[in-house]
């Protein structure tokens, strides 16, 4: 799947609806303030950094390793986003350089996943939220173990989600799921909205916290 494939996918009514959908758990969760500078690590065709630029009305950068993606990015961004190109194991940054980082599933297809998240909290200064496929959903038994656009995907349970965080420096740790049924459907949406984002067996895992050492170096 090339840039260009991936994004129009958003535009289908299943696409669109799954979007909005996980881009609203991460703003819930995420909570960012009005001019906060985020991070988004792995950011691909920009689908969600433009969605989270949008809300936070602040400077946002997104990078990925991907070159070509990255020059998609920035063909679809109205200009408010910096795009660079970097890989999410050895980021270019100094330590607590933004207020927000996120990474949103980005991390399924990176092996070496702890020097990644250690990468992501070392540049965030307040919160992070990083993002995952879920093992024990029902988009996982219906094309996830099929791989298709899922292809080399790693995909985690809540369990371990969670087990990813232990040995760094966070709190406040919050793990969330969005898309318990992956239709685009009425009842899809229905049970979306009944349901608590709590439970363990939404498609896309949301990992939330804040920095342990967030009171270093100034105020927050």
């Amino acid at each position: 799947m090339n840039a260009a494939e991936y994004d129009t996918w958003y535009e289908t009514p299943r696409g669109r609806w799954v979007g909005e959908r996980e881009t609203a758990l991460i703003l819930e969760q995420l909570q960012p303030c009005q001019g906060e500078s985020l991070l988004d690590v792995g950011c691909g065709t920009g689908y969600f950094t433009r969605n989270l630029a949008a809300a936070i009305n602040g400077p946002v950068t997104g990078v990925d390793i991907n070159p070509e993606w990255v020059a998609y990015a920035r063909g679809r961004d109205p200009g408010k986003t910096t795009y660079d190109i970097a890989d999410a194991r050895a980021l270019p940054f100094a330590d607590r350089s933004f207020d927000l980082a996120t990474s949103i599933t980005a991390l399924c297809f990176i092996a070496e996943e702890q020097t990644a998240i250690s990468e992501i909290l070392r540049v965030a200064r307040r919160r992070f939220a990083i993002g995952l496929l879920n093992r024990h959903s029902l988009l996982w038994l219906r094309e996830g173990k099929k791989g298709g656009g899922y292809q080399g995907a790693h995909w985690h349970t809540v369990r371990e989600a969670t087990r990813l965080f232990q040995d760094h420096p966070v709190k406040n740790l919050r793990v969330n799921t969005a898309i318990q049924i992956p239709t685009d459907s009425e009842f899809a949406r229905i049970i979306e909205r009944l349901l608590p984002p709590t439970l363990p067996t939404g498609a896309f895992i949301l990992v939330t916290g804040d920095k342990a050492d967030m009171g270093k170096g100034g105020s927050d």
